[in-house]
């Protein structure tokens, strides 16, 4: 009788089992505290950002960097996509004309980012044009994290008032979305939440496979989606 090859290699499937997979609704529900609106927990990633950013650009240390530009593609990849699927959509349906205006500027942004992220994704922290491809990436983002945080939010946050809970029930979605999708910059996914929902799919399982092989910071193996 034909033997059958299994689909996923065995040192893939024990590094697999050595993983920590908990509930992904269970662990963010209980993460995030009543009350917290989405303006809140976007802002916290972009401060994680920061910070990843920074460990990166002040080390002599390649491990170190290397450990931390992964953290900071593992974070900035996964947000984003959260972004366009829970937030953008969200302009568009609560602002009108002026959301949607909003929702395309930031789109067009978010693929520059990413097509930056795709480059910085694939270095070695021993290259010498490590740190200065993650500048010009940083320079890029963090005009586009002042930007929400100075007129964005504040206008989604304005245009949800009337809806009690609206906002809170976005940050606990903006958490769940951040778990299942791609860790891991892909621009020909384009920003169209059904185009990219679809290619999310496909991309994820491989990107959370393959960060298991990646350094990241601490003891950490592999970051797990679903508590971040």
């Amino acid at each position: 009788m034909m033997r059958l090859r299994p689909l996923v290699s065995a040192p893939i499937m024990s590094a697999l089992r050595q993983q920590t997979l908990p509930c992904a609704a269970r662990q963010f529900s209980a993460s995030v505290k009543p009350g917290t609106s989405i303006s809140e927990v976007i802002t916290k990633d972009h401060r994680e950002l920061e910070q990843y950013y920074n460990e990166v650009i002040n080390s002599n240390d390649p491990d170190h960097q290397q450990r931390f530009g992964n953290q900071f593609t593992w974070e900035l990849a996964r947000h984003s996509v959260a972004e366009e699927l829970i937030v953008y959509p969200a302009f568009e349906s609560h602002m009108g004309d002026k959301g949607h205006a909003m929702a395309e500027d930031d789109r067009k942004q978010h693929h520059r980012v990413k097509e930056l992220l795709k480059e910085f994704q694939n270095m070695k922290a021993e290259s010498a044009d490590y740190v200065p491809k993650l500048k010009e990436l940083w320079s890029v983002l963090s005009q586009h994290i002042k930007e929400e945080e100075e007129n964005d939010l504040p206008a989604l946050e304005a245009a949800l008032q009337s809806a009690k809970g609206e906002s809170e029930g976005m940050a606990k979605k903006f958490g769940l979305t951040k778990a299942f999708v791609p860790s891991r910059s892909h621009p020909s996914a384009g920003e169209n939440p059904y185009f990219e929902s679809a290619m999310g799919m496909l991309a994820a399982p491989i990107d959370h496979i393959a960060d298991i092989f990646r350094k990241f910071p601490g003891n950490t193996k592999s970051p797990n989606p679903s508590t971040k």
